[in-house]
């Protein structure tokens, strides 16, 4: 999904009417031959709005709420849940949180998380959410085949529209697939601050050590995986040599 140009171009005028387009490219970033083409192309990308809403100070998850497309980020925003607020959390924030609780278990748990996104912050969100049919539900509703919605997942990536997608499908706020994919951060879309570590700090020791087993396996599976690409790579140059 992006942005019809017109819609884009009528936003811009609003928050600059009297900038060029040469300035609004200079002060967010976004290069001037992209932009050009995408509105060319009659479609913008959500990633331009949001760098130029920042470079404007216009907060991103309402710039994107004017468009219609967006229109499920409009009115009172819902508040994450507990599991996507922890799926947001590292896996190696959530190995010194296990630590930290074995050190100091009637202390005040202050931990200083690392920010969103993180490494395997998709997946874990849509884990989070998964009543174990999710994954199926939302290729159905957007027209992708399962397989290709898992290579997001592994990856790390997931376009708005499929964020918004499994959202509406897992029947939770809008914003928590934007986060997790880092198009908008957790202040611009309305999570209030030390919310990811509040959730955290709920969880009993049996559910964190649980989960930190979890997401230890997880973090190994995709190492074990880097490694034989690696191996493998090598011996293809090997071969060649």
């Amino acid at each position: 999904m992006s942005l019809p140009s017109k819609a884009f171009q009528h936003w811009l005028h609003g928050i600059a009417p009297n900038t060029s387009t040469a300035d609004v490219c200079r002060s967010s970033g976004v290069k001037r031959t992209t932009l050009a083409q995408q509105l060319v192309r009659g479609k913008v990308a959500e990633s331009s709005l949001v760098s130029i809403s920042r470079a404007f100070d216009v907060n991103p998850f309402d710039a994107l709420a004017h468009f219609e497309a967006y229109a499920a980020l409009r009115g009172t925003p819902v508040p994450p849940t507990d599991a996507e607020l922890v799926s947001q959390v590292s896996t190696m924030d959530m190995l010194r949180a296990v630590v930290d609780r074995s050190e100091h278990p009637d202390g005040l748990r202050t931990l200083d998380l690392a920010g969103t996104p993180h490494p395997s912050s998709v997946r874990n969100w849509v884990d989070a959410i998964d009543d174990g049919d999710l994954r199926h539900r939302v290729s159905d509703a957007v027209g992708i085949a399962p397989q290709n919605f898992s290579a997001y997942l592994t990856s790390n990536r997931l376009p708005p529209e499929l964020a918004l997608a499994t959202s509406r499908e897992a029947g939770v706020g809008p914003a928590g697939g934007l986060v997790a994919s880092g198009l908008v951060t957790e202040a611009e879309a309305g999570w209030p601050s030390g919310a990811r570590l509040d959730a955290l700090n709920r969880l009993s020791d049996g559910e964190l050590a649980l989960l930190a087993g979890e997401r230890l396996q997880a973090f190994g599976k995709s190492l074990r995986r880097q490694e034989h690409e690696l191996d493998r790579t090598q011996r293809i140059w090997d071969n060649l040599a």
